[in-house]
């Protein structure tokens, strides 16, 4: 994909949704921090499901130590991989209390230094409690890099070096919300939905699949 391409690319989506949003809900850093956490190989519907009930007894570092491994497992165990992900929470909660005074560091070393915190996830965090111009790339991102042409990688890292680096500034800080969302409900992995896709004319992937009548 061309620069040109590129600008008129963003420029496209950012006039549909001028002010995307995570589908993740949250009320703190902190609650976005966990619902993050929780998120790896699960469905944003399936983490509010669980945060919406979980957050109403326990959305501080303290209230969720307070709850016990089992008791945290409780409210999350509909979650995908809820065993370990609890473990991570317990502990990040307990770095929190001890070394941040239960506040979300704003930093990627300090975030990625918490159990549970990859790259994807201190990106997200950066980006939306923070308002850094992160990429934070998901299956989505990575798909959309490649299919697309946008930022063509062999890995998530890749992929985002390349898309920081091609997307003009001016679009940079929504631009993983876009991505995400554009992904998530017409880029679809399987099925592309080539003819309801606003930005079809700037990608370099040609569907195969026909229009359904």
């Amino acid at each position: 994909m061309k620069p040109a391409a590129i600008k008129s690319f963003f420029a496209t989506l950012e006039a549909a949704n001028p002010n995307p949003k995570t589908e993740l809900d949250y009320a703190s850093n902190f609650e976005l921090l966990t619902a993050v956490l929780l998120s790896a190989q699960a469905t944003d519907v399936s983490v509010n499901k669980a945060t919406r009930l979980l957050f109403a007894v326990a959305n501080t570092p303290q209230k969720i130590l307070d709850l016990g491994f089992e008791g945290l497992e409780g409210y999350i165990k509909t979650i995908g991989l809820y065993h370990a992900k609890a473990r991570y929470l317990m502990q990040t909660c307990q770095m929190l209390l001890t070394q941040y005074g239960g506040e979300v560091p704003r930093t990627r070393e300090a975030l990625q230094a918490l159990p549970g915190v990859g790259r994807k996830t201190a990106n997200v965090v950066l980006n939306v409690a923070f308002g850094e111009p992160t990429m934070a790339v998901d299956t989505h991102l990575f798909r959309l890099g490649n299919r697309t042409g946008l930022a063509p990688g062999k890995t998530p890292y890749e992929v985002e070096l390349k898309l920081l680096k091609r997307i003009p500034p001016a679009y940079l800080l929504h631009a993983h919300h876009w991505l995400i969302l554009h992904g998530r409900y017409i880029c679809k992995a399987r099925t592309p939905l080539c003819w309801q896709c606003s930005v079809s004319q700037f990608c370099d992937f040609k569907s195969k699949t026909p229009r359904p009548d």
